[in-house]
């Protein structure tokens, strides 16, 4: 048992996810846990049936349940030291073939639920000089084909964090943003299927980018376990600022600081299937 429990509210707690994964690492420490997911029986019963464990229906694109969620923090009447923004979606697809409404529900869950939800905890986390943790991706910082859409979103709550960090440094309130590398989740799961008209510029290798989006292809990460262990500490410090953490995050890192820009394409471009296409398209070309 800590000396000093903290109360914690986790956004995005669905089973085999890293909100689920991280709200077991602290309720063992003796932390407090509101675990909140838009459907609560998607919460795993191993966080559900601990004592200090409150799970919660929350879904970060409704302010009706962002404010329930908060009058059932309030209520409790211990305050809120910590809220980490987990929750997200995620979409794969070209650019060019991208539903917009889609996309736009990215941002809707993946940056203003974020900020929305920090909007509605301020209160709390001012009073208590808490924190705030942002679960970003290595993707905000690197031009991968194909996560468009998702990347953006990613790269816009590395600002807003970054952001945050600044305004609310007068108030007490530390800010975190984890630039998470390769973690194996659920997360593709929850994905829309890849579908591309036969007149998609991209129909010809329609099954490279499927298997991208189902997480058949690409790099192989740590666990959501794995992962809940090496951000505890960060979680529960006192510093603020990006932190860079999970598989191939120091690489990332490294080569969107340092890399010259072909090298930096060559990388990203690398099994997406481009080449491929780029042949397909030479080829038509010397046929018409």
């Amino acid at each position: 048992m800590p000396s000093s429990p903290k109360t914690i509210l986790i956004t995005g707690c669905s089973a085999h996810g890293i909100g689920a994964a991280l709200a077991i690492k602290l309720a063992e420490q003796g932390h407090f846990i509101f675990a909140t997911a838009r459907t609560i029986r998607k919460i795993p019963e191993s966080i559900t049936s601990l004592a200090n464990v409150n799970p919660l229906p929350l879904d970060v694109t409704d302010p009706t349940t962002i404010s329930d969620a908060v009058c059932a923090v309030t209520e409790r009447g211990h305050g809120l030291d910590i809220l980490i923004n987990n929750a997200g979606i995620g979409y794969t697809m070209p650019l060019l073939d991208a539903d917009l409404d889609q996309a736009k529900q990215v941002y809707e869950a993946n940056v203003w639920g974020l900020l929305r939800l920090v909007q509605a905890c301020s209160d709390l986390l001012i009073t208590s000089k808490g924190r705030i943790i942002n679960m970003s991706s290595v993707g905000a910082v690197v031009n991968t084909p194909w996560i468009g859409v998702y990347s953006s979103s990613k790269a816009a709550v590395t600002q807003l964090s970054e952001t945050l960090r600044l305004e609310l440094a007068p108030c007490g309130v530390t800010v975190v943003c984890l630039m998470a590398g390769t973690i194996t989740t659920a997360f593709h799961a929850n994905e829309p299927e890849v579908v591309l008209l036969p007149t998609s510029q991209y129909a010809a290798i329609r099954q490279t980018i499927s298997d991208w989006a189902t997480g058949r292809a690409g790099p192989k990460g740590c666990s959501a376990d794995e992962f809940a262990a090496s951000i505890v500490d960060d979680v529960l410090g006192s510093t603020g600022g990006l932190v860079w953490k999970g598989p191939y995050s120091a690489a990332v890192q490294f080569v969107s600081r340092w890399c010259p820009t072909w090298l930096l394409d060559r990388i990203m471009s690398s099994g997406q299937g481009l080449d491929e296409l780029s042949k397909s398209v030479t080829s038509a070309e010397r046929h018409q």
